[in-house]
């Protein structure tokens, strides 16, 4: 969106028509409110940008299908000239006349028409530029199909269109509905306009609607309508003086629908011709994931200082309307109360068919620092002190993040940071991972997410040349899904919002065919469409990136293999991070019967949480989900089952499938908390899968060479003798530990020696070796800080750890990464089993035993005693 300069933010609200309660669609559920469509169809006028235009920026919806829309507003509008008396200048009416045909020509190309053009919706800005308002109204009630009050003003609407009287779906007088209103019905009322400005006064207003009806259309040949009007209200010999060439273009416009002229081709009259070299064609600016060229229009001055040298500038005036009205709202802006304090809004006499309007606020703040609105992205570089204001905002990072996010001051500086940062994409994506990690911003969480998905080139090209209209045998199930996605969101329930979830499915189906839609795509789609809802090309894109990092092959036609080898390295994270869990689950048949659960729950709506979350809260858990790697979920659903610990462990088998059909309430911010915790705490390679994303070329993760202490991926580490091998799924099925590979036992080893970050908060190693062997192949070589517990030594015949001198040890290293090591996968498997079902936590076991350690050179061999 473009700066708010010096505009206003403006609202007016009407309602909606109410809908019968007893009534349901074709597919049985309820009729979508008229208000839902209205907000839906909406959405799109945030996009139509243009400077002829008053920026659209959000929209509200309240109590008995009452709507406020918030918009760019102006105090100044063409009805001052009207209270004034005083005809205009013809160069001032041209320039009007040629501006309007501007906003026009484009609401047309975006097939969009006002319908509602007068004199007070013509706003003038402070250098006398016109800016079209309520331009969107006609298009977001359906042409008016949705509201029962007429679209438009009867002294300004073309006679076409009051002949075709007023029109609503529920009056049966009428057998079908008139067609919408085309480009031309403005040109009337844009003539009307112009008039009005050459005669100084308003046209017709005393005269009936009926009779104004009949005075129009009796005229026969309407080509002299504008000496008819001239002589009715004497000022025709005003106009012929003034102007020849404006009384003929005022001419041209009055005349019969079939040969009134369109607003673009007003605009190649030679009445133009002295106007039109005045002004630059618009072009829109290129958008964050496009071909074209973004930040070509931006320029810095010479000196970079001279930014922050001058306090008293309104730097907010700079920002966009969004960003504005956002901040405003976490102000605790409140757009009902605005309306009703300024009795737009009352309760007696209730008023249901008229649009009002007031200017909302001015806004204020006391965060006006130029540092803070233009922040040097490199802070080693800064040479500028910081402001008062930053020092005080460095304590707001450590608060909950849901204070954060309602925090005004906070957001103004991570809003105005990641927008940088953004624009400087991909160049800066470092930096957008360094700053995601703190937080973000919710405002432009959307191009956040899809910069840490990778997205990148020409994604509207992409998604056009996909066909989405050609029916396929997946249309009948998605269109049964789409009903039950978060239809308690506005936005996703409403006709638009389903219309967009068809073609996002549909195009990611058609463009994947070697994979198939399973129920439950629906859910994944979801938080990326609600984020780009006015842009289906990116919602599309992050959709497409997502997928096949955390998701690789699961929908595949037969998927059982993948679920199957998913489902089992699941459990023995479980186990590796909370044994008794695992060691309950296990007893009352709950793991064994995981296919059962998550397949038709489905899988990921609890390891993503997208169909049992509110969107809220899954935005939360993703952001940091798309800062880790594939492996990254299995943590996030240990630690939800850790907040459903005390249940699961105080009941049976059916009531813990209840649970999970009915999930309780999850605290967010502690399962992201302790998921990065477990996340720290597990070995890399043990949760290698086979069936995961095959490691990008040259070693690229998938985020070019962007580093986080927890996005690196082992599927994508390059394999060596020392690598993890591939398992069999029935070999794996057998093992309640996870294995890992020698290259991570090194690597841990030598990490926990080389300084206290890998160490305890007891100073202790993270990570210690338990030597499983007897004492004589103990002693030919071992890894170095390992210690020896032969396995028969440790436990009895019935598995219960046997208290001597080597178990007591252990006792003491509860808590560290146990890696078990062997000659023999078998007996190291049944060893680590047997701490587990003494709740042993993070028992792992090495793959491939010491024999993959025997090449290295690392086993050390103790000294002899002499």
């Amino acid at each position: 969106m473009r700066p708010l300069k010096d505009a206003q933010l403006g609202a007016f609200t009407f309602f909606a028509s109410a809908l019968p309660h007893d009534v349901c669609g074709s597919n049985g559920l309820p009729l979508t409110p008229n208000s839902i469509k209205i907000l839906g169809r909406f959405q799109i006028l945030k996009t139509v940008t243009h400077p002829r235009l008053c920026q659209y920026v959000d929209i509200t919806r309240g109590k008995h299908e009452r709507l406020i829309v918030v918009a760019e507003h102006y105090e100044s509008c063409l009805s001052d000239f009207q209270k004034q008396g005083k005809t205009v200048s013809p160069e001032k009416v041209l320039k009007i006349a040629y501006e309007v045909l501007e906003g026009l020509e484009f609401m047309n190309k975006h097939g969009m028409v006002h319908r509602a053009l007068s004199a007070h919706n013509v706003l003038m800005d402070c250098k006398a530029n016109v800016k079209l308002a309520k331009f969107g109204l006609y298009h977001m009630t359906d042409h008016g199909a949705d509201v029962d009050f007429p679209i438009g003003y009867p002294s300004y609407l073309a006679p076409e269109v009051i002949a075709q009287g007023s029109f609503h779906p529920s009056d049966s007088s009428h057998d079908e509905a008139p067609l919408p209103s085309g480009p031309k019905t403005d040109v009337w009322s844009l003539g009307v306009l112009l008039f009005e400005l050459c005669a100084g006064r308003r046209l017709l207003q005393n005269i009936d609607i009926s009779e104004r009806l009949k005075f129009i259309l009796t005229l026969g040949c309407i080509d002299d309508i504008v000496t008819v009007l001239a002589e009715e209200h004497g000022c025709l010999d005003a106009i012929k003086v003034e102007s020849k060439s404006l009384a003929v273009f005022v001419d041209i416009i009055f005349c019969s629908v079939s040969s009134r002229p369109t607003p673009a081709e007003l605009l190649g009259d030679p009445v133009f011709n002295g106007v039109s070299c005045l002004y630059t064609p618009f072009q829109k600016p290129g958008s964050l994931f496009s071909s074209s060229l973004r930040c070509a229009h931006l320029e810095l001055p010479e000196d970079i200082s001279d930014l922050c040298k001058d306090d008293d500038e309104d730097y907010l005036s700079e920002r966009a309307i969004d960003e504005v009205y956002h901040l405003w709202c976490l102000a605790g802006g409140d757009l009902e109360k605005e309306l009703t304090n300024k009795e737009i809004i009352q309760s007696k006499p209730p008023i249901c068919t008229l649009i009002l309007e007031n200017t909302l606020f001015e806004p204020h703040t006391t965060f006006n620092s130029g540092e803070a609105y233009y922040p040097l992205l490199e802070d080693e570089q800064s040479s500028l002190p910081q402001s008062n204001s930053s020092n005080e905002l460095s304590a707001t990072v450590t608060l909950p993040l849901i204070i954060r996010e309602r925090d005004t001051e906070y957001q103004l500086i991570r809003i105005i940071l990641f927008d940088r940062l953004l624009k400087a994409y991909p160049y800066k994506k470092n930096l957008v991972w360094k700053e995601a990690r703190v937080d973000i911003p919710p405002l432009i969480r959307g191009l956040a997410w899809a910069a840490l998905l990778g997205i990148e080139g020409d994604i509207q090209a992409k998604y056009e040349s996909i066909d989405k209209d050609t029916p396929i045998p997946t249309d009948r199930q998605i269109e049964v899904d789409i009903p039950r996605c978060h239809q308690y969101d506005e936005l996703l329930s409403s006709p638009q919002g389903h219309i967009k979830f068809r073609r996002v499915l549909k195009a990611w189906v058609v463009s994947h065919p070697d994979l198939v839609y399973w129920q439950g795509l629906d859910s994944l789609c979801a938080p990326f469409l609600y984020l780009n809802f006015n842009n289906e090309a990116l919602a599309y894109a992050c959709m497409s990136a997502f997928i096949p990092k955390y998701l690789y092959n699961f929908f595949l036609k037969d998927n059982s293999h993948v679920i199957q080898e998913y489902l089992t390295v699941f459990s023995q994270m479980i186990a590796f991070h909370d044994p008794e869990l695992s060691n309950h689950l296990n007893e009352i048949g709950f793991i064994p019967d995981y296919s059962v659960i998550f397949v038709k729950s489905p899988l990921f709506c609890v390891y993503f949480c997208t169909d049992v979350f509110p969107l809220h809260k899954i935005f939360h858990l993703w952001d940091t989900l798309l800062l880790g790697n594939s492996s990254f979920p299995f943590c996030i659903g240990v630690a939800i089952l850790q907040q459903l610990r005390d249940r699961l462990l105080a009941n049976g088998f059916n009531e813990c499938i209840l649970l999970f059909s009915d999930l309780p309430e999850i605290d967010i911010e502690r399962c992201v908390r302790e998921s990065i915790n477990l996340f720290c705490w597990t070995p890399k390679s043990a949760t290698y899968r086979q069936h995961a994303q095959p490691p990008k070329a040259s070693g690229d993760n998938g985020f070019g060479k962007t580093a986080t202490y927890y996005s690196s991926d082992y599927q994508d580490m390059p394999k060596t003798d020392l690598s993890r091998e591939p398992l069999a799924l029935c070999d794996l099925k057998a093992e309640v530990s996870p294995r890992i590979s020698a290259e991570d036992l090194i690597d841990l080893c030598e990490l926990s020696l080389a300084g206290p970050t890998k160490r305890t908060k007891a100073g202790k190693p993270k990570i210690i070796a338990v030597d499983i062997r007897n004492v004589e192949d103990f002693s030919r070589g071992h890894i170095s800080g390992s210690i020896n517990i032969p396995f028969s030594a440790a436990f009895n015949p019935d598995g219960e750890l046997v208290q001597c001198p080597a178990t007591g040890i252990l006792q003491n290293y509860r808590g560290r990464v146990i890696v078990v090591i062997s000659h023999a996968m078998k007996s190291a498997a049944m060893f680590a089993t047997h701490l587990v079902k003494v709740n042993f936590p993070r028992v792992c076991i090495l793959d491939g035993g010491i024999n993959k350690l025997k090449p290295t050179g690392l086993l050390t061999v103790p000294s002899p005693q002499i």
